[in-house]
Parts: C-alpha cells; sequence; structure tokens
C-alpha cells in the first residue's frame, strides 16, 4: 500500500498531521452527475474541528443536474477515510474526498454520486447475497499534442493532431520525421520507438500509486496515441474513488508534458475507442461466490449475476455509456462489442470470463462500459443489475464461443444488441429502472435529473449542423 495513502480515524488525527507536515491547503472534492471532479480548496487557518463535522456550505445550483438556486445551498463533509496529496499542487495540499450532505435534513444528498455507491454497497450486504463487491476497471484514454475546437453558428470544426499519427507520415518537423509511428488499430504492444508515450505513461503510473492507488502496469493500446494504465482492483467505492484519481494524474502529468489527455471514447475517425472494461466479483464471509462448477468454473450465482447484466444491459447504456461519443464506438469493425453475449476468453462478447488458475480470481468482465462513465453510478448500476439477475435466478442463455465478429447479418440479427445512440439507452432506462431503486440506492429523482441533464445533451448534439451534411447534401 502506498505511504500516501491516508485514513485518519478522528478530526485530532488528520489536524495534528496537517500541522505536523506543513499542509497549506486542504481541498474538498467531490463528483458531479456527470462524473467530474469538482473541489474547493480552504487554507489550513480555516480547517477545524467544526467543519470536519459540520462540513462546508457550498452552492449546489451551480453544479448540473443538482439543485434550483431557490434551494442551492448544500454541505461538503470530508471523508477521513480517504485523504491523499495533490501532487500537482505548488503550495502542499491534500485532497479529500467529500460526501454531499443536504442541510435542511443532514442527511445524505440523493444525487450525490458517491451516496449512491455506499448505498449500493449496503443494499449488497443488506440483500444476504454477499457482503462484498469487488470492481476492477481498465480505463482507456487518448494523448494528443494539439486540440483545437471550433463551434460557432457559421462554423463547425476540430482538429487532433499527434506525432504518433499515422495522419503524419508525411509530414515536416523541424527535428525531421523519424518515421516511427504505429498505424491504424496497429498500436498494441510496440517497442520504442514506435510506442512514444512510454514514459508519459510510466510516470502517470508513479503518479497515481503516489496518491494512494495500488497500480499494475501500462502500455500503449491498439489504435495510435491511445493508451491504458493498469491499476488494481477494490471494493466499489474505493475503485470508483480510484478512477477519479487515475483521470486526475492522467490529465494533469500530459499538461506537465506540454500534451493533452482525453477519456472520450471515439476521438478519432476509423480506428478504436477508448473502452473501460470492468472485471467484477462478488464475496461473502471471505469466499468468492463466484466460483463453482457450472460454464468456465462460475458459480450458478454468478451466471445469474451474468443474467441480471444481459437483462438490463440497455438501461445500464446510460450509465455506462452516457455521452453521444459513446456509440460512435459502439458499432461493429473496432474491437467494442456489441453483441450481448458472454464467453470465457472471447474479447468479441459483451461478457468475458477471464481465465484465473485460482477460485479467488473467479470474476466476470463486461466490456461494453467507456471512460466517459460516471465510475460511481455506472459500478453501481451493474452491481445492482447482477443482484436481480442472482435474485431472480435470470439466466442469460447458453455461451457464444465463436467469433462473434465473424457472424453473418442474419446469425447477428438473433442476438440482443447494446444501444445505438444515447437516446436509446435514455429510453431504456425510462422504461427499465425498478432494479436499481431496490434499497433506494438509486432513486426516481435521481434517475429523472439525470436523464433531463442527458437529454440537454443530445439536444445539443442532434440540432447542431455537422460537416457530413454539409458534404452530403449542400447540393441537394
Amino acid at each position: 500500500m502506498s505511504a500516501y495513502k491516508l485514513s485518519f480515524k478522528s478530526p485530532a488525527d488528520i489536524l495534528k498531521y496537517i500541522e505536523e507536515n506543513d499542509v497549506q491547503f486542504i481541498d474538498f472534492n467531490f463528483t458531479d452527475l456527470r462524473g467530474k471532479w469538482q473541489h474547493t480548496a480552504q487554507h489550513v487557518s480555516a480547517f477545524d474541528k467544526d467543519i470536519i463535522e459540520e462540513g462546508i456550505a457550498f452552492d449546489a445550483s451551480s453544479i448540473s443536474g443538482w439543485r434550483a438556486i431557490n434551494e442551492s445551498d448544500m454541505l461538503l463533509k470530508p471523508d477521513l477515510n480517504r485523504v491523499t496529496y495533490d501532487p500537482f499542487a505548488a503550495q502542499k495540499t491534500i485532497k479529500i474526498f467529500c460526501d454531499v450532505y443536504d442541510p435542511a435534513t443532514n442527511a445524505p444528498y440523493n444525487r450525490d454520486p458517491r451516496y449512491v455507491a455506499k448505498a449500493a454497497e449496503k443494499y449488497l450486504k443488506k440483500s444476504g447475497l454477499g457482503d462484498t463487491a469487488y470492481f476492477g476497471p481498465e480505463p482507456e484514454f487518448f494523448v494528443f499534442d494539439d486540440v483545437k475546437v471550433n463551434v460557432k453558428s457559421n462554423h463547425v470544426s476540430y482538429e487532433l493532431d499527434s506525432e504518433e499519427g499515422p495522419y503524419n507520415a508525411g509530414r515536416d518537423y523541424p527535428t525531421g520525421n523519424m518515421g516511427h509511428r504505429p498505424g491504424v488499430k496497429g498500436g498494441y504492444f510496440p517497442d520504442s520507438p514506435v510506442d512514444s508515450l512510454s514514459d508519459i505513461r510510466a510516470e502517470m503510473l508513479t503518479v497515481v500509486e503516489s496518491m494512494g492507488v495500488s497500480v499494475e502496469k501500462h502500455h500503449h493500446e491498439v489504435a495510435p496515441s491511445q493508451c491504458e494504465l493498469g491499476i488494481k482492483f477494490a471494493t466499489l467505492v474505493e475503485s470508483a474513488d480510484n478512477i477519479q484519481i487515475y483521470k486526475h494524474a492522467v490529465h494533469n502529468v500530459a499538461h506537465s508534458y506540454g500534451k493533452t489527455a482525453t477519456f472520450m471514447p471515439k476521438p478519432i475517425n476509423g480506428d478504436n475507442g477508448s473502452g473501460m472494461h470492468v472485471h467484477q466479483s462478488v464475496w461473502k464471509s471471505g469466499k468468492p461466490i463466484f466460483a463453482g462448477n457450472s460454464y468456465a468454473d462460475l458459480s450458478e450465482d454468478a451466471i445469474y449475476y451474468i443474467g441480471g447484466i444481459m437483462k438490463h444491459a440497455r438501461a445500464l447504456n446510460a450509465f455506462t455509456n452516457p455521452s453521444t461519443n459513446s456509440y460512435k464506438r459502439l458499432v461493429p469493425g473496432y474491437e467494442a462489442p456489441v453483441l450481448l453475449a458472454y464467453s470465457a476468453k472471447n474479447r468479441s462478447a459483451a461478457c468475458r470470463i477471464p481465465y484465473t488458475g485460482s477460485p479467488k480470481g473467479r470474476r466476470i468482465e463486461i466490456r461494453f462500459p467507456d471512460p466517459s462513465a460516471n465510475p460511481y453510478l455506472a459500478f453501481s448500476a451493474m452491481l445492482m443489475a447482477g443482484l436481480d439477475g442472482i435474485e431472480n435466478k435470470i439466466h442469460p442463455g447458453d455461451a457464444m464461443d465463436q467469433d462473434l465478429y465473424e457472424l453473418n447479418a442474419e446469425e447477428t440479427a438473433k442476438i440482443p444488441h447494446v444501444c445505438a445512440s444515447l437516446r436509446q439507452a435514455l429510453d431504456a432506462l425510462k422504461n427499465d429502472h425498478d432494479f436499481l431503486l431496490k434499497g433506494d440506492v438509486f432513486t426516481k429523482d435521481l434517475i429523472l435529473g439525470y436523464i433531463a441533464l442527458k437529454e440537454q445533451e443530445i439536444t445539443r448534439y442532434e440540432t447542431t449542423t455537422h460537416p457530413i451534411e454539409l458534404e452530403m447534401y449542400y447540393s441537394v
């Protein structure tokens, strides 16, 4: 465990630590509905026992999808069990994960994503099916050298640039064009100099570890300029917290190199997009309930868990694939799992059962999510779907071990698909969300607020003239 993963038992303990380590600022961090990390910094002189216990007030009406202006006051209460340093701050700063409370009731705010994740963990224990859910996310991202975006009433354009991009094969550089770069879909595991991002990934991984996240590896991904860092699995809330640290480190290390990183699922046309495969398992009394003697050495409960994910997958898409851009990745031909099938080892299926030599490693891997997801909401929704599968003994049918990418159109049509657009996903969520309401993990208020927020994005996307439309229709 990293020395920078801090946890304190009492206000006195953290105040003592702050004084002994000359900490100057205390960052209060929380996550909005879209999944973006937000913060406000308190000077050390204003941080005391009362603030720790009572929280600090902030204007929730300025956070998209939260309170109206006439009911905007909310509280941030620090969670002393999850504290880390901010290695990018010029003055010594610690970051504290916070929970959002309603000052009128002093109860957790039902639209706080971190509260939802904590409620999902409580529901698991109350259900009696297990007591711990482990999640192992694998977010991918792109690193670019330059990004230009222009959205006006008469001008819509973007341009992304990376020295690794095959589109730069004939470009003149002041130091010369060395010619070592991956081709389209040719970036998986090449050594340097074809892989030009190894050093920046190594620094990203080192920073992630320094902020208290257990790490494993880093590597180049399939597309030019695409990367992945490997972090270890953790409990649901901790894993979602880890993703927020992961993104913070990736964005800021790239920035320090004069580059820019994005978790947008499909920034590049004609090449692979970025996914976030999520490994999942449930344990009870220290034993893995997914280990058994059924298909791929899974238990019956694990098969039913898969069944729940498959049954509710299209509603889950609203949380696991929450951007209009997500559905430019979820298309055939780019290694994205669009067919709702499960299989051992088969990476073309929406659910893969990874090989492991130990029952303790028995898990499933859901492959359709992407890194634009709010990790707290996405992980919680998948857990609730899986538990619904166990509770109602929902069987997913037979496994499909053939390469699903090679099926013909008639065969493909017989297999359920993930959604093809964010609008489809929101419609699915409107019609299928009772499984999320169990135990008040998700509330109707949150779901309606989330849908309204995402419908604003869809409206902006669907009403904006696209350059492709001018190319196709200008001369009609």
